[in-house]
């Protein structure tokens, strides 16, 4: 007996097969990912998550940030993630961070686009922040109103005469410990 295909059962024949193996390729990619989905899991039960995807485990510790720190010039810019700790917040909107780098030296961490916010009372807690490492000179007006949102008294804000070099960063994402 022989079986003969004419140009519209192949065609059929042709999408079926298709079909099926697209269906089969669906069902093993959801295999192969299932421990990632179970890995991050993990990793998002310790920390809560702000703004972009930030990977833990790419992050350096901030005694290897402050080496890339003194490397930096004005206008240099450096993509990195660090961890550190949250030494004060804005208190107003939580529109920015300072972090601990080392040896009672800050870091002002700022969100790009003012894309996202973070909570108001995380003060001494642990973050990573990924995003852009820069330096920066502040002008007076600009720390009197970050010292101002930080609720320092008149006479502290007063007190603030003279532009200040900052090291700052620029971040795309954070992580904040939970507790």
């Amino acid at each position: 007996m022989k079986i003969h295909f004419n140009e519209e059962s192949m065609r059929k024949f042709a999408v079926i097969l298709f079909l099926s193996g697209v269906i089969i390729s669906c069902k093993n990619k959801e295999s192969v990912e299932q421990p990632a989905a179970v890995e991050q899991e993990i990793i998002s039960s310790s920390y809560s998550s702000y703004g972009a995807e930030v990977d833990a485990e790419e992050s350096i510790g901030k005694a290897k940030m402050k080496q890339l720190y003194a490397n930096l010039e004005v206008g240099d810019s450096l993509d990195v993630s660090f961890e550190t700790s949250i030494n004060s917040v804005c208190k107003k909107k939580g529109c920015w961070m300072r972090v601990d780098l080392a040896e009672g030296e800050e870091i002002m961490v700022k969100f790009r686009d003012y894309a996202f916010f973070v909570p108001k009372d995380i003060e001494n807690k642990e973050v990573i922040v990924k995003g852009k490492a820069y330096i920066t000179e502040v002008p007076v007006e600009e720390l009197k109103h970050y010292a101002e949102d930080a609720g320092k008294s008149k006479a502290e804000i007063a007190a603030i005469t003279k532009p200040e070099r900052s090291m700052s960063f620029l971040a795309d994402g954070v992580l904040i410990e939970q507790e």
